[in-house]
């Protein structure tokens, strides 16, 4: 898929491969003075204040100088793109505040899906929908009010994806109960407009009020109360997105006619019950998630042609066999079954096609089918950053890493604040080698979300391969403390603890997971790869063996660069073949 390639001048910025060329030959440029450029394109005209800059390329504590930093920053810019800082035709320099890009930029190649919030400022703007409110004094409707934020989201970013991107789920509900100004919040998403509202839930009937308000002057552009029976929630939706639409399309003097999606309609007790699942699935403990299953379950039994609840339903399948060692025998069937049931009521729904493509990549290792329903969920709503987060995976465990870390960047535009979509960038940079790249973001993603186990994990795997074997195993240790139901952490911790050559900690690990596995489910290709580090390559074949039996979703990462040194290994090679990652380097 093309790369996002905006043009400014007689030059061309690869925003994917932060690439800067000049008539097609690439510009050499330094990391930060690139990342600047970067951001101040993805950005022309808008003012970046330089406590922006700050946060965004070195976060929010460094303990560097960084204003002078930023200074030679633009110094270098300004000296590769041969602007003069007295009269400049790029950057420039707006007096005891920041920097504004002040040349116009056009997209001059786009993929195959439309360009992500934040990467064609010149086209497409941006929209943040904040948690709505609940004024119903009920911590039990909390589910509704996150729900309605939700859905509503979803809706938006179906109505024009071409003209407008959408902030996802989890950046929005980072503001919930904030006390930030509209400035602050949209200078940190990097939005143009945020709709703002809340809800009140009783007698059957939903009271919500919304207000739509632009960013550079905090003008509230709309604002509108409904008094809705709660059957008609979904209708109202449509009412919100079409008066959105008309106030964003009179500011931008857009032509077009923004069409309204249609959704099926469920009963008020179908959509309460989703609505209850889609806020414990968030949620993504294993508990949660089988009370999630509980309310999707209710939902089907309650409208059978609703398909939202069967994609519901698939999802928290498909999530079991990662997070919390179920057998994928045991899961994906069933998701299959749920997927199949969503797209034949709507093959439409972005969640049922992700979903799909999901069990043909974790379950089935049917890489194309995987690539074909995740394009389709796209075209359909290219602000699902599940669909982009899913497919970037699967391009990354196949070996098609500068796509995947491509997709994983785009996904993290519209969710800047998810704590997986940050863990995953670095995860990918780390199967690409680039490992003190993959450092870096893995640390930002572990600042975000400091109790977030996989970011550990990841942190964990960074630090082995390079060299960081103390550290390495610091973070795993902290990783097993906060989700003990995984073993994956356990084994890693005990792979890392082989090879800098703690051999009998880590058959004490061995030891320990064989036991467990004598009583419960235990991952095969963990056990494998603790066998692994510990030299033992025959056992290491043979719970490679039964994670092909068991379908495994962890074999599909078999081009980890821990596996490297397996590589010639016969056994290994005719596995990897099994698996369908025989062709890919």
């Amino acid at each position: 898929m093309p790369s996002d390639i905006l043009s400014f001048g007689e030059f061309e910025l690869d925003l994917s491969a932060y690439q800067l060329r000049r008539a097609g030959r690439p510009v050499k440029m330094e990391r930060i003075p690139m990342e600047l450029l970067c951001l101040l394109v993805r950005h022309p005209g808008q003012l970046l204040r330089r406590e922006t800059i700050i946060e965004k390329l070195w976060g929010r504590e460094v303990f560097l100088d960084t204003d002078n930093s930023i200074n030679v920053a633009v110094r270098k810019i300004r000296h590769v793109l041969r602007d003069d800082p007295r009269k400049p035709r790029f950057v420039q320099t707006v007096a005891g505040k920041g920097y504004r890009f002040a040349a116009p930029v056009r997209e001059t190649r786009s993929g195959d899906a439309p360009s992500p919030a934040g990467t064609d400022a010149s086209k497409r703007i941006v929209l943040a929908v904040l948690p709505f409110q609940n004024l119903s004094y009920d911590e039990e409707q909390e589910y509704f009010s996150d729900g309605l934020t939700e859905e509503t989201i979803t809706h938006l970013g179906q109505l024009d994806p071409q003209e407008m991107g959408v902030i996802a789920r989890t950046s929005s509900m980072a503001y919930k109960r904030t006390n930030k100004t509209i400035a602050d919040i949209g200078r940190e998403l990097m939005v143009d407009y945020i709709l703002e509202g809340s809800v009140r839930r009783e007698q059957g009937r939903a009271r919500i009020t919304a207000q739509l308000i632009r960013v550079a002057d905090q003008t509230h552009l709309w604002a509108e109360s409904y008094d809705r029976r709660l059957a008609n929630i979904l209708e109202l939706q449509n009412e919100l997105g079409v008066a959105i639409a008309q106030k964003v399309q009179l500011r931008l003097e857009r032509k077009q006619t923004l069409a309204s999606v249609k959704r099926t309609e469920p009963n008020v007790e179908t959509h309460d019950a989703y609505l209850r699942g889609r806020y414990h699935w968030a949620k993504r403990t294993l508990p949660e998630i089988q009370r999630a299953v509980e309310y999707f379950q209710k939902a089907v039994q309650l409208d059978e042609t609703y398909a939202p609840a069967y994609a519901g339903l698939a999802d928290c399948y498909i999530i079991l066999p990662m997070t919390s060692d179920a057998r994928a025998r045991d899961c994906f069937p069933k998701a299959s079954e749920a997927a199949v049931a969503a797209l034949r009521l709507d093959p439409n729904l972005a969640e049922g096609q992700t979903s799909m493509g999901t069990i043909r990549f974790w379950y089935e290792w049917d890489w194309a089918g995987a690539e074909r329903h995740y394009r389709r969920a796209l075209e359909i709503n290219p602000s699902y950053v599940v669909a982009r987060l899913y497919r970037a995976h699967c391009l990354s465990n196949t070996g098609a890493h500068a796509e995947a870390i491509a997709e994983i960047r785009r996904a993290r535009r519209l969710d800047p604040f998810s704590p997986i979509l940050n863990t995953l960038l670095a995860e990918f940079l780390y199967h690409d080698r680039k490992y003190e790249e993959a450092l870096k973001e893995c640390r930002n993603a572990v600042e975000i979300a400091p109790n977030f186990w996989i970011a550990r994990v990841i942190l964990g795997k960074i630090c082995e391969q390079t060299g960081r074997y103390d550290q390495a195993i610091a973070e795993l240790s902290t990783a097993r403390k906060l989700f003990e139901g995984a073993t994956e952490p356990v084994a890693l911790l005990g792979y890392v603890m082989a090879v800098a050559g703690r051999k009998r900690e880590a058959e004490g690990i061995l030891t320990e997971l064989l036991a467990r596995a004598e009583t419960r489910y235990v991952p095969p290709a963990n056990l494998a790869l603790l066998c692994f580090g510990l030299g033992d390559t025959a056992q290491a074949l043979h719970w490679l063996e039964r994670g092909v039996e068991d379908r495994d979703v962890r074999m599909t990462f078999l081009l980890d660069p821990k596996w490297e040194q397996f590589r010639n290994n016969s056994g290994f090679r005719e596995i990897l073949g099994q698996v369908g990652l025989e062709k890919n380097p």
